[in-house]
């Protein structure tokens, strides 16, 4: 079986610039946050924090705390009949949970850790969704509270540390056993 690969991080960590190089190793990708983004279309919201937030909570209202493991997982399945598949955006310990049972050691937890500020500065002057100090820290404090995001840092095989530039990152990535 192909394996796959779940980042896991705060938000403005780095998981998508990891999950770009992956891409480009010829891994299949998948977002969780995607799932998001489709239903606040399909709600007829506009995109931002808060409709983004009041989704993903009322989407784990309905199906539980693993709500994106059970969504994703049919894309995964399928997105593994051709190759290994980097899942960007793993949030709560009932998803790693969930994933982690389904696909036991295919499944490797890949964490991109950067300090708070850090993160909060690449937030607040990215180009796409860009968000301020204060609701970067807020949405924080809402993942780590309400998410369950802790568990699958916690618990990941690999962590990277994003303090560095772009080279410094992709080394380490590159120096991993995955």
């Amino acid at each position: 079986m192909n394996k796959i690969i779940a980042l896991v991080g705060m938000p403005g960590a780095g998981k998508s610039v990891i999950a770009e190089h992956f891409k480009h190793k010829s891994y299949q990708y998948v977002y969780f946050g995607g799932i998001t983004m489709k239903e606040v279309k399909v709600r007829g919201l506009e995109i931002n924090p808060e409709t983004e937030k009041i989704v993903r909570e009322d989407l784990r209202k309905k199906y539980g705390m693993g709500a994106y493991a059970k969504l994703i997982i049919p894309e995964i399945d399928e997105k593994l009949k051709d190759g290994n598949v980097i899942a960007d955006g793993l949030y709560s310990w009932s998803e790693y949970k969930i994933l982690k049972e389904k696909y036991n050691n295919n499944l490797k937890i890949l964490a991109v850790f950067a300090p708070p500020e850090l993160r909060y500065e690449r937030l607040s002057s990215r180009e796409v969704r860009p968000i301020s100090k204060d609701d970067a820290k807020k949405r924080d404090f809402d993942e780590i509270l309400n998410l369950e995001k802790g568990g699958p840092i916690a618990m990941a095989d690999y962590t990277l540390l994003n303090t560095g530039d772009l080279n410094y990152l992709l080394h380490q990535m590159e120096s991993l056993e995955l």
